[in-house]
């Protein structure tokens, strides 16, 4: 392996986006990285040789994303692990084939039967059946840049981000994938700011996309809005949006110089951003400008859902779970008491939480829940 490539390489193990869930994760993709050599060496033996192995107790492992397929619910995880539930998150069964022993890291669905999860080595994955078999459509071991998150939208148009500002886009649903560019248009210079929680100094508005390693910033998670638009959290305070649909993205002011693991937008204008060291910014104006919010936690934030009821939560390390009921304003923590790393929530019902994290899927009651509330900082 060239040094250029053992460097960048090694960029991706200190800095690979939302699985740092776990130091052991295997975010260097050392062991990825000699399997996915071996596998281009001998491309025959490329589906059965590596697909996931059925194991005993899969809903139980590392599970790093989570998404609603219809009823259904789907996690993704290490190994190429994907497990649904068909009752709302109390029993999982494990997929039955999975061509991919790769770390999952993002999972999204078209409808009710055709999805896509993506991960390390730059695997692809396409479902046609809720996620009961898979099949891979793209992978590119040797680029070092690992997926870390998927959107799927309208009229099979699909969206996978990842590492060094890598951005791949199928139109058909996924069987087929172009890479393209990156390129937002730069933040304005006077856009207002907020000034960081915990004493964070702000980053700086339209600084250039670059790294050591000489690629663009992770983009961790990508989520949608409604109507066309479309918002990225990246690393080092990077926040972008599109207006139409992820054809054109322009750079957000950012209130915060450290990285963002996820945005969720609410109704109207208002959107959350969240990350490193409980972090946590709310916009009123798509994004123009932010206020901080006191989480009462110093762990990183790693997924977040809306409920029909205008409740929202927040996950994260170290068990934590913030909980709003007044749309995102203020928040209560709930320290859970394994303390286990939490990585993606979705709703699983009025006053229920189906999560997702080091000790695999499990459900959180949310009813009558005592906790502090935490509100705006001022």
């Amino acid at each position: 392996m060239s040094a250029p490539r053992t460097a960048r390489g090694a960029a991706a193990a200190r800095r690979c986006g939302r699985v740092l869930l776990l130091a052991a994760l295997a975010c260097a993709p050392v062991a990825l990285i000699a399997a996915g050599q071996a596998r281009a060496a001998d491309p025959a033996s490329a589906d059965d040789a590596v697909a996931a192995e059925r194991v005993p107790l899969a809903a139980r492992g590392l599970l790093i994303a989570i998404a609603a397929a219809g009823e259904r619910l789907l996690a993704v995880g290490d190994r190429g692990i994907i497990v649904f539930s068909e009752d709302r998150g109390r029993s999982w069964t494990q997929a039955e084939y999975v061509p991919s022993r790769a770390l999952l890291t993002g999972v999204c669905f078209l409808d009710s039967q055709h999805g896509v999860a993506v991960g390390h080595d730059e695997v692809i994955l396409t479902t046609a059946d809720a996620g009961r078999t898979w099949k891979l459509t793209h992978d590119a071991p040797q680029a070092l840049r690992p997926l870390l998150d998927v959107w799927c939208g309208a009229g099979g148009r699909v969206i996978a981000v990842g590492a060094y500002s890598t951005y791949l886009v199928s139109d058909d649903s996924g069987a087929s994938w172009r890479e393209v560019k990156f390129t937002p248009a730069a933040a304005p210079a006077t856009a207002a700011r907020a000034g960081g929680a915990h004493g964070a100094a702000p980053a700086a508005a339209g600084a250039p996309a670059g790294d050591e390693a000489g690629g663009g910033y992770h983009l961790n998670r990508i989520v949608a809005a409604g109507a066309g638009r479309l918002y990225i959290a990246g690393e080092a305070g990077h926040l972008y949006a599109s207006d139409d649909g992820g054809a054109t993205w322009r750079t957000l002011a950012s209130p915060y110089e450290g990285s963002f693991f996820g945005v969720l937008p609410l109704p109207g204008e208002a959107v959350l951003a969240f990350g490193l060291r409980g972090h946590l910014y709310r916009s009123g104006d798509a994004g123009a400008s932010w206020q901080p919010i006191e989480t009462g936690t110093i762990a990183m934030l790693t997924g977040a859902a809306s409920f029909d009821t205008g409740a929202v939560a927040i996950v994260g390390l170290s068990g934590v779970v913030l909980l709003s009921r007044d749309g995102g304003h203020s928040f209560a923590l709930l320290q859970q008491a394994d303390r286990g790393g939490l990585s993606a929530v979705v709703p699983a019902g009025e006053d229920r939480l189906a999560v997702v994290g080091e000790g695999g899927a499990r459900l959180i009651g949310l009813a009558g829940t005592r906790a502090v509330a935490r509100s705006a900082a001022r």
